[in-house]
């Protein structure tokens, strides 16, 4: 289909606009969306976080950020992924490349983030008596409930005496 603003290249773009009850739809090739403001899927970076990489290790002086021992030829004895394949996708190939490219990854990790481990804050589960707690006073306030609807109000009062003795 031709572009519908300058009938010359094929459209790649459609371009949907609502103006109160009406519906138009254009068709634009690379050159007229660019020239409306719409991004073309070319013109969309095809992977930010290699870009960034790439960028850091520029930003480095390009020594000993993601460069192995082995060099740009070492890779992952599982997988065969290669710190250059990391730098292009952003993405390792599988579990066994966190131990393959530690060093590296600690480096970029130290450089990115300025740390190389967890420094914030972490969850701390709380103690196992606090759980069981919890979860006896939920059986018993479930109790409570039955005994209260099936009229059982001595066995009610005993729960709910329970309950007062557990909080």
């Amino acid at each position: 289909m031709l572009c519908d603003h300058c009938r010359e290249r094929d459209g790649v773009v459609t371009l949907t606009t609502v103006e109160g009850d009406t519906v138009r739809q254009l068709t634009l090739c690379e050159r007229c969306a660019a020239e409306r403001g719409v991004e073309t899927p070319s013109l969309q970076p095809k992977n930010p976080l290699g870009e960034f990489l790439q960028a850091v290790q520029q930003q480095g002086g390009g020594a000993g950020v993601l460069i192995g021992s082995g060099g740009e030829l070492e890779g992952c004895s599982f997988c065969h992924t290669t710190l250059r394949d990391f730098r292009e996708s952003g993405r390792l190939g599988c579990a066994h490349c966190y131990d393959t490219f530690e060093r590296s990854l600690r480096d970029l990790l130290r450089r990115v983030h300025g740390h190389s481990v967890h420094v914030g804050r972490r969850y701390d589960p709380p103690p196992s008596e606090v759980l069981i707690q919890a979860v006896t006073l939920g059986e018993l306030r479930t109790r409570l409930e039955r005994a209260v609807e099936g009229e059982e109000f001595e066995l009610a009062a005993s729960l709910r005496d329970q309950i007062k003795g557990l909080e």
